[in-house]
């Protein structure tokens, strides 16, 4: 009888192994459907898998889009620094293509200077109680600096030299208030001469004045030294006309200017000292007396 369980347990063992065995050769074949107790199998065990899988996903999902906001967030802080840093070089740029522009036009401005010697300056300071008025640059009696100079940006006239030390130079400019600083000026390409005496603030313009009324004169016409008056050279740009009416007695005209130099950036200037020619009567060509009252200092 042991001996029989013993054979039987034997034979179930064989039994079970060859249905194992057709089972995993059945499920081997390549097959169009499965049957139904794969099915179930299959079934069952997906829907374990999606009872896991979903909010595994869902977790992974939410930790994905935290993690991306933050890469977001640290992207657009980098991005930010590269913006400040793109506009700050492009800023500097910007200013080092304006200065070079202004120190080309000062080279071509020199090269139209021959008559004249010229002495290149920096503005080293300018006192804000008379910031339309005076500045300093940093050339002296030492660099052949002397009073009465004239000083002209790459863009036009700006003022003369009044006072000079050994090391540094003071320059009132053509805005001030100064009722005896007067500049002898002509109409660009015509005959039409007069002084500029003052400056309207609120308008922020030159005022030329004593310009005979019988003369023709018109806005956007351009406004030169005239070289009469023995301190500015000849042709020095000043301005363009905007307005011109009479004076107070109707005798004269006078004319607004917008000045070609921008006075409230000055930072490169041009001292310049005439090479006066004389004529064989010993005096000096194309200065007469009688103009020259019309410069200060003169």
């Amino acid at each position: 009888m042991p001996r029989f369980f013993s054979n039987k347990r034997l034979i179930l063992l064989l039994v079970s192994i060859i249905v194992l065995v057709a089972l995993i050769s059945f499920s081997l074949k390549d097959r169009q459907h499965a049957s139904l107790p794969e099915q179930l199998v299959k079934d069952v065990v997906g829907f374990g898998q999606s009872l896991f899988s979903k909010p595994a996903h869902y977790i992974t999902n939410v930790i994905g889009n935290i993690d991306g906001v933050l890469n977001t967030y640290e992207e657009n802080k980098q991005l930010k620094a590269r913006l400040s840093e793109y506009a700050a070089t492009q800023a500097e740029v910007i200013d080092l293509r304006s200065e070079n522009e202004r120190l080309l036009n000062i080279v071509k401005k020199e090269d139209d200077l021959r008559a004249y010697d010229s002495v290149q300056a920096t503005v080293i300071s300018r006192n804000p109680d008379q910031w339309e008025q005076k500045l300093i640059i940093d050339r002296g009696e030492v660099h052949g600096i002397e009073k009465n100079m004239a000083v002209i940006t790459s863009n036009g006239l700006i003022g003369k030299v009044v006072l000079v030390t050994p090391l540094t130079s003071t320059v009132e400019l053509l805005t001030t208030e100064n009722r005896n600083f007067r500049v002898a000026a002509v109409v660009a390409g015509t005959k039409v001469f007069g002084l500029i005496e003052g400056y309207d603030h609120e308008r922020s313009e030159l005022i030329m004045k004593r310009i005979d009324s019988r003369l023709d004169v018109k806005e956007g016409q351009k406004v030169i030294s005239s070289g009469l008056g023995g301190i500015f050279p000849k042709g020095l740009l000043i301005g363009e006309i905007t307005e011109v009416s009479t004076d107070d007695y109707g005798l004269t005209k006078l004319a607004y200017i917008r000045p070609a130099a921008d006075f409230s950036m000055l930072d490169h200037v041009i001292v310049t000292r005439r090479n006066v020619t004389t004529d064989p009567n010993g005096t000096d060509a194309g200065i007469s007396d009688k103009d020259t009252k019309g410069e200060d200092g003169s």
